[in-house]
């Protein structure tokens, strides 16, 4: 597949030379032949960047310098309809046309180097598209899209919220600003002596912690003049560093459905690319598709290689939103991430060892995060509270802290968006935002134990270590012993207003988003979450602990709201109850159930006898109270969807390779060029009996 190039030139830039001129160019020890027509010559051909340069030549060249690129055409659009292809070449002043015949010359035409289609895909994701190598060269996982809705979300929600809160620090500056009777205007001139200094040291313009979760302080501004010659601080459109590109699609969905969104730097550096040396092949892909997604995409998108961590730390405070999505672990990027965004600027981070964070491997959980895990069911919650409680004990190093806005789990990994802000003031109540689990090894009981406490007295609040133990030796209500967890980050994680707008965003524009279904339900179910409650209890596990048929949710959370506390679910587990009741008064609902429905009596060293034993001093209401349905339970609206297809879930890292044996982890597709397994070869009873028995979450 071959370019014929556009016959006629650039307007202004002269008459065209008689005869054609032929050179060859070397790249790569690959020889590619060029030829101009009708006095355009090619200059340079890039086959990382997938463009041609045109230079009309000494007789009609404009007198600017030689090395200006005069027209510049994507060879990426060959891989589009021919039609497309003749369309751009004739917005560029010429009669181009594609001809498909394996890159052999024709007519004295330029035969770029060819593509082999058969090694790439076309995948569409919102309104971006992008090509995936068969092979598995740079990694790209579907199921993913429900990371990248979220994240556009979040992202279209903080544009709105940073333009609100840009204006409001206007207006509070115009009216502490003493009034000129020369020119009473709203012109900003004296906002550039009010706004610190970035490099200024951060105690000498610390901030109350109210004031900091109001909005940025130092928020980009471009000057603009108005009629009178005075000049007017406009917000600067943001900035967004995506750490870990990989293909870019991340980055092009970023710019190309957002709006009002600035400069998007797409950083990866594959150093295990061994196909093109000089370059790492996520860099070569993240390139190739800006340039396969237009105009818009190439003004909006960089692409770079660089060590990430370098390159945030080398890059303070210049982000408005940082996008960390590692494959793995993001401990290593942390650091340099709380560094690089910028005041009130948000942070989005995920992490997908979740066996790691939910208890399986303790030691290397502390060693990465500074946190030890509990096996329990509440897990994937602890999971999204360790993280958190990770990344603001790195922002305190640098004196600033963290103000969550909302926390997800969804399939297989944890997510979290933070804001961050300098504060040193603020920075001194991370202590009470943080906590230490003390979880019964013979029951569901869990306690919490927060770090630190304030004493206010005459207007000053002084800091002190927490009260503790907050538990006894021994469980007071199985006998058994307590292992104890964190620190863990025990403040709310998700900001209800944010949540609101978030969803009501979604809401309107549905049909931007693939994944509307899923994030949706999502929101929906956080939306109703207790948020000032740390973790949940498990409504089978108290029933398996005293070896008793389970109450419905209905049921239970009737008789928690009778006892006169809150409850509700989790978006974490459909199962889960998050309520402020104290664990005495849930073992007092339960023996009540028990009473109402026995059980065989079992051994009485067993924790269940144990609290069995026991009279329940609250007596149990279990009459339906009108608040035990949530309002998408009334109006049935869904909230934990089953996968929407088989094999969702986590993917093969970049450039491995995988047996026959266990192909399936691919997907639906191979991407190794091995079979995935067939449906028909299964059992098909035994494929019913799996599907039909999966659970809904």
């Amino acid at each position: 597949m071959f370019l014929i190039l556009p016959a006629t030139r650039r307007a202004g830039s002269g008459s065209n030379p008689a005869g054609r001129r032929v050179a060859n160019t070397r790249y790569r020890n690959r020889t590619v032949k060029r030829t101009d027509r009708s006095g355009l010559r090619v200059e340079s051909v890039d086959p990382i960047n997938r463009t041609v340069d045109y230079d009309p030549g000494p007789e009609t060249r404009p007198p600017w310098p030689a090395s200006r690129t005069l027209l510049k055409l994507p060879l990426c659009a060959l891989l589009r309809e021919s039609n497309k292809l003749r369309s751009t070449a004739e917005e560029m002043g010429g009669a181009g046309e594609v001809v498909l015949d394996d890159g052999k010359k024709q007519n004295g035409s330029y035969a770029a180097e060819p593509l082999a289609l058969d090694d790439f895909t076309v995948i569409k994701e919102g309104k971006a598209e992008i090509l995936m190598h068969t092979k598995n060269q740079v990694f790209f996982n579907k199921a993913q899209v429900n990371n990248r809705d979220m994240s556009i979300a979040v992202l279209r929600t903080f544009l709105s919220k940073r333009r609100l809160e840009y204006e409001a620090m206007l207006s509070k500056r115009m009216k502490t600003k003493p009034k000129v009777a020369e020119e009473p205007s709203v012109e900003a001139e004296g906002i550039t002596d009010s706004i610190p200094h970035n490099g200024k040291d951060n105690e000498e313009c610390e901030v109350s912690e109210e004031t900091s979760q109001e909005g940025p302080r130092n928020i980009p501004e471009n000057p603009t003049a108005n009629h009178l010659g005075n000049t007017r601080r406009e917000l600067a459109p943001p900035r967004v560093l995506e750490a870990l590109s990989a293909s870019g699609l991340r980055a092009l969905r970023y710019a190309l459905e957002v709006d009002g969104i600035g400069q998007v730097v797409a950083l990866d550096n594959d150093s295990n690319a061994n196909l093109t040396p000089s370059i790492a092949a996520s860099v070569e892909a993240c390139r190739r598709n800006i340039n396969f997604n237009g105009s818009v995409a190439r003004s909006k998108v960089e692409s770079q290689i660089a060590d990430a961590r370098v390159y945030m730390l080398t890059h303070p405070k210049e982000f408005d939103v940082i996008d960390l999505d590692p494959y793995g672990s993001p401990c290593v990027f942390l650091d340099s991430a709380v560094q690089s965004v910028a005041d009130g600027g948000i942070l989005m981070c995920t992490a997908t060892d979740m066996a790691v964070l939910c208890g399986s491997n303790g030691e290397a959980c502390y060693s990465k995060y500074g946190s030890y895990p509990l096996r329990g069911k509440y897990c994937h919650e602890m999971a999204l509270r360790i993280l958190l409680a990770s990344i603001e004990s790195h922002a305190n190093r640098h004196k600033r802290c963290i103000v969550p806005i909302l926390s997800v789990q969804m399939d297989f990994y944890v997510r979290v968006f933070v804001r961050i802000y300098s504060s040193a003031s603020a920075m001194k109540n991370t202590p009470l935002k943080l906590s230490y689990v003390y979880q019964c090894t013979g029951c569901d009981s869990f306690h919490l134990q927060p770090i630190g406490r304030t004493v206010s007295k005459n207007n000053n609040v002084k800091y002190h270590p927490g009260f503790g133990p907050v538990v006894p030796q021994v469980c007071s209500d199985c006998g058994k012993k307590y292992n104890m967890g964190g620190p863990i980050w025990s403040a709310p994680i998700h900001d209800q207003e944010w949540i609101t707008s978030i969803l009501a965003d979604v809401t309107s524009v549905q049909d931007n988003y693939p994944a509307y279904d899923k994030i949706s339900a999502v929101l929906t179910t956080i939306s109703e979450e207790l948020p000032d409650v740390p973790l949940f209890l498990s409504l089978h596990n108290l029933g398996a602990t005293l070896k008793c048929t389970s109450p419905s949710a209905v049921i239970f959370r009737s008789a928690v709201i009778n006892a006169g506390y809150r409850v509700s679910g989790s978006h974490a587990n459909p199962l889960g109850i998050k309520t402020d009741a104290p664990m005495n008064v849930i073992w007092d609902i339960m023996r009540c159930w028990v009473k109402k429905h026995p059980v065989k009596a079992q051994p009485p060293d067993q924790a269940g006898s144990v609290i069995l034993a026991k009279e329940p001093v609250l007596q149990a209401n279990f009459a339906r109270a009108v608040s035990s349905l949530s309002k998408a339970q009334v109006n049935k609206v869904a909230r934990f969807l089953p996968n929407p297809e088989r094999h969702w879930g986590p993917k093969l890292r970049a450039g491995r390779t995988i047996t026959s044996k266990h192909v399936s982890l691919l997907g639906a597709e191979a991407v190794n060029g091995l079979p995935s397994h067939d449906e028909e070869d299964e059992n098909p009873s035994k494929r019913i009996k799996t599907e039909g028995s999966t659970p809904n979450s």
